[in-house]
């Protein structure tokens, strides 16, 4: 059913500064400023890539001001776009997952999505805009994973087999990459379960339980990406470099909005999505055509 990880959202105290940001960042752009209602919130849609961003501002008691209220600035939910908006209506209902409708969308009851708050919208091809191709990846924080993949693979409509196991000493945790649609896209959700609670996802996940974690984006110039974040001063970590130059880096949650986000090179995700040697012959295909 899912297709794409079409869009995030973030809660913010002031959306005017978070466009802001999102532009100078990814080179987003603005598409429209309207209201999610069922969120009672303002919101400003920003493209960047092929993907959009939905900077939500409250505009009254609800579940974004809660959220900002409590945590500040943060990734607020994630978005996954579908070709059939109905007949995934009619699957989620099937399912005994409450969600509710509003201009063309569905907003998932977060009971249902352990803690990841949940919007699908009607799939739409978008050329990419900005210093990105899309984003690909949310990372959902939780208690059981092989829970979180069971329910997800049953109210998602999405197939097991196509699922790839992970697992990181270095960031603490085990779990598994709900891959929709491999080999053609890297689109899934990160489901992990902490393994180590003294490093940051572990402090993270004791903080809030079950929740968003961060989202991760692709880009052909993550070096170009780094000009972006040294030229605003942004706090970053460079953390991946091959013979094709930087591959991978992680933008501090204090340069965009309080979400970490990732940023993997073209095809690089591909080391730890199932398919490494895909990874290492597209870097090698880059150092080539780079030249001396």
């Amino acid at each position: 059913m899912l297709k794409r990880v079409d869009r995030v959202q973030i809660a913010v105290a002031d959306s005017g500064a978070a466009e802001k940001v999102v532009a100078e960042v990814f080179g987003g752009e603005l598409v429209r400023r309207d209201k999610a209602t069922p969120l009672v919130a303002k919101r400003s849609t920003m493209q960047a890539g092929s993907s959009l961003i939905e900077i939500l501002e409250p505009d009254g008691t609800g579940a974004v001001q809660d959220f900002v209220s409590k945590w500040g600035s943060g990734l607020f939910g994630a978005g996954f776009s579908v070709d059939d908006p109905d007949a995934a209506a009619h699957h989620l209902a099937k399912c005994g997952v409450s969600f509710e409708q509003s201009a063309g969308q569905l907003y998932l009851d977060p009971g249902a999505t352990f803690g990841m708050r949940t919007v699908i919208s009607q799939h739409h091809e978008r050329a990419p805009v900005g210093a990105i191709k899309w984003a690909y990846e949310v990372t959902n924080v939780v208690g059981d994973w092989k829970a979180a993949s069971d329910r997800y693979a049953r109210i998602f409509v999405l197939d097991v087999a196509k699922f790839s196991p992970i697992e990181s000493k270095q960031f603490g945790y085990t779990g598994t990459l709900t891959l929709f649609d491999p080999p053609a896209r890297l689109d899934r959700i990160e489901i992990a379960q902490i393994t180590d609670a003294n490093l940051a996802m572990g402090r993270f996940h004791q903080r809030r339980g079950d929740s968003l974690y961060m989202f991760f984006v692709e880009t052909d110039d993550v070096g170009a990406l780094e000009q972006r974040l040294q030229a605003r001063g942004s706090r970053f970590a460079a953390h991946h470099k091959d013979e094709a130059g930087l591959a991978e880096l992680f933008v501090h949650p204090s340069a965009f909005l309080g979400v970490l986000v990732g940023v993997s090179r073209t095809e690089h995700a591909w080391a730890w999505s199932g398919d490494p040697a895909r990874a290492k012959r597209a870097a090698k295909e880059r150092a080539l055509n780079r030249g001396p």
